[in-house]
């Protein structure tokens, strides 16, 4: 079941942004190119970052590639060969995942001041709370963007599913909670993973999209 579930949620992720960024262009390809070399950029740390910048781009490097691989040797035994990880896939695997889980908890507190939602990015909160309540909501004027929104709500929802994902992975590998606990933590770590690798797949969509029209 989560083998075909897998497959169906990531395939129509894919079309899904492939369909979009063709239905609705920003740009032209020289904008296009601009903005995933910008989103990659993070990836350089410059001579003159300051010290809390070079820690927020290495951060962005290492959870990258710790993503990659532990997508691929987390996703590839299950929805390619239909098995359980094990081996040296579950070596590389778990030596990657506390790496990744302290590089998100820095981005975490680096990326957090630079991604809070706005009235800006919810227009329409504002106005109705100004409605609805008395609370002195400013009227922020500036053009709103779909784009950055989901660039900002995807981010807290990696956030928010790094705590799950790494609990679950942690509980199923205690006794103390017993056999079925740790069947039902196995499988919610895979069910959490398949959410978060569809969320970052979307963020980085998101990213490129909103750095194409200089929003971000």
């Amino acid at each position: 079941m989560f083998q075909t579930i897998a497959d169906i949620a990531l395939v129509l992720t894919f079309v899904g942004v492939a369909a979009h960024w063709v239905l609705v262009p920003t740009g032209g390809p020289r904008q296009a190119v601009q903005g995933t070399v910008h989103v990659f950029s993070l990836l350089l740390i410059e001579q003159r970052s300051s010290l809390l910048g070079a820690l927020k781009k290495l951060a962005y490097l290492v959870s990258l590639v710790c993503f990659v691989v532990l997508a691929i040797t987390g996703f590839w035994p299950l929805l390619v060969r239909g098995e359980h990880i094990s081996g040296y896939l579950m070596m590389v695997h778990a030596t990657f995942a506390p790496v990744f889980a302290l590089c998100l908890a820095v981005l975490a507190v680096t990326w957090a001041g630079q991604n809070r939602l706005t009235t800006a990015d919810c227009p329409w909160v504002g106005r109705l709370l100004r409605r609805t309540t008395r609370l002195p909501v400013a009227d922020d004027q500036k053009s709103w963007s779909c784009f950055v929104l989901g660039y900002k709500v995807t981010f807290w929802l990696l956030m928010f599913l790094t705590l799950p994902l790494i609990l679950s992975i942690v509980v199923s590998m205690f006794h103390i909670l017993g056999t079925d606990w740790q069947y039902w933590a196995m499988a919610a770590h895979r069910w959490t993973a398949l959410v978060f690798a569809v969320v970052a797949v979307l963020h980085t969509y998101f990213a490129i999209r909103a750095r194409m029209a200089h929003q971000i």
